[in-house]
């Protein structure tokens, strides 16, 4: 299947913006775009169904008509670790039910824009995490580093293991998640000499127009 992986450096880096935008960029190409949450944790409910805030943008941003069970086979309430989440409901991630669904998508889409949950190395399960995910989805991967104090050391220890892990690492993604942080123009510059990939872009603090914020990216 064609697509990316989208991780991040860490929880709350950004990565579901950097995901819509890209959807919204690729879709903005002429291409059909489907959104993938194979795992989230942190739901409430919709209409009476569980339902992950993530999820449902990746859905929105996509504009299709997809079952969202699709779009996010498993999907917990509690905003904890997916494998504990799991665990506690007595429930256990599978990589068969993830690559089925993520099959099921890639029929109705020419592109696959996939969403990790956390960092590149979140566990899933006993015998699955997330860098063992995008390794049976077969996809590139796009990194996410959130831009705050100590986002060079998780985005270089993120981007190494990556590339030490056999991936093909397409591009990185900042996104200012601390509007006050000092020197961020140093902490950009350093980044971009350092991580072992080409910058796809910025996204900027507050910004709610990710069709915009994609618009001039360079996209693997």
């Amino acid at each position: 299947m064609r697509g990316v992986f989208v991780t991040g450096t860490d929880t709350g880096s950004g990565k579901t913006l950097v995901a819509t935008a890209l959807i919204h960029a690729l879709r903005g190409q002429g291409m059909v775009v489907a959104g993938f949450k194979p795992v989230a944790a942190g739901a409430g409910l919709v209409q009476g169904q569980l339902r992950n805030e993530d999820a449902l943008a990746l859905l929105a941003a996509s504009g299709l008509d997809l079952p969202y069970a699709d779009v996010n086979p498993y999907c917990f309430a509690p905003p904890i670790a997916p494998h504990i989440a799991a665990a506690e409901q007595g429930c256990r991630i599978e990589s068969a039910s993830l690559l089925a669904a993520a099959a099921r998508l890639a029929e109705k889409a020419d592109y696959l824009v996939a969403e990790g949950a956390g960092g590149w190395r979140v566990p899933l399960s006993p015998e699955l995490d997330m860098q063992g995910l995008a390794a049976l989805l077969g996809l590139p991967v796009v990194l996410v580093v959130g831009l705050r104090l100590g986002c060079i050391n998780h985005a270089l220890l993120s981007a190494q293991q990556i590339q030490r892990d056999g991936f093909d690492l397409v591009g990185w993604v900042a996104n200012e998640i601390d509007p006050g942080m000092l020197e961020r123009d140093g902490n950009l510059a350093t980044l971009d000499s350092l991580v072992p990939a080409r910058r796809i872009g910025v996204l900027p603090w507050c910004r709610s127009d990710p069709d915009g914020v994609a618009g001039n990216w360079h996209l693997p």
